[in-house]
């Protein structure tokens, strides 16, 4: 199925339904929530999903698994999505919270195919095992680190949200404290029991997790860098491959990239 709301589908009764959907660049998709588990896989482009919990990047031929029920809004860099919407029993993850996922190139194929798939697919015919197929590849998907955590308390968010709106890989922790009148100790204990982070790795990832939708809309690199207070090229490349353990060209063209080719 393409181009259909899951909407006019949920009840159908499939533990699993999938639907190809083409999005304008740019486009936002407003806070929303689905009875059903989402695995939003996108074939192309840059995807950025927001909850109350954090906030999510994720580069070309990734997916964002998103547990049912969970609000969320999502903007579409130049995206074309696969999903799988899953009965919340048929779950193969955790339906706690949202997580970014890689996609092995079998799950990969298994999505483009299953997107052709009739609505009421036979569950003990080939489709019916092309699904099975699909939940247990999924299950195996290994997690990447492309969370930026949100703190729960209200003036701790805010600061959070401003620096993400301008990120400044040097900005410091005794900043924040300043402007929450409280002590650095104080502050940095805080923000590591709000977020899960302490805060120069919370400042570190987030510089970083930014950059790729920059990235992805073809931004050059060296303006992005400076503009994240990065004093060359070489030192944004060094510390994301520090962070997500890949060159920025690796991580945006998974499987493109030369022998020896790095950004």
């Amino acid at each position: 199925m393409r181009n259909i709301s899951i909407e006019q589908l949920d009840q159908t009764p499939r533990p699993v339904l999938s639907i190809g959907t083409d999005y304008a660049d740019g486009q936002r998709l407003p806070r929303h929530r689905h009875r059903r588990a989402q695995l939003l896989y996108g074939a192309t482009g840059v995807m950025q999903v927001s909850t109350d919990q954090g906030n999510w990047v994720v580069p070309p031929q990734r997916a964002v698994w998103i547990p049912p029920g969970v609000e969320h809004e999502v903007l579409m860099l130049g995206v074309s999505t696969r999903s799988l919407y899953i009965e919340p029993a048929a779950a193969p993850l955790d339906n706690s919270s949202c997580q970014v996922i890689n996609i092995s190139p079998l799950l990969r194929q298994l999505l483009l195919e299953s997107v052709e798939m009739p609505l009421e697919y036979d569950p003990d015919g080939r489709d019916g095992l092309l699904v099975n197929l699909m939940l247990y590849e999924v299950q195996r998907c290994p997690a990447l680190p492309l969370h930026i955590p949100l703190p729960a308390d209200g003036r701790l968010l805010a600061l959070c949200q401003a620096f993400l709106a301008q990120p400044d890989i040097h900005q410091p922790p005794t900043h924040w404290a300043g402007q929450l009148h409280v002590s650095l100790r104080t502050f940095n204990r805080w923000f590591r029991q709000q977020t899960g982070m302490s805060f120069v790795q919370w400042r570190q990832q987030a510089c970083v997790i930014q950059a790729l939708a920059r990235l992805a809309a073809a931004e050059p690199v060296t303006r992005i860098a400076l503009e994240l207070g990065y004093d060359s090229p070489g030192a944004f490349s060094t510390m994301f491959r520090r962070v997500l353990g890949q060159s920025p060209t690796s991580y945006l063209n998974p499987g493109q990239l030369a022998p020896g080719k790095t950004l």
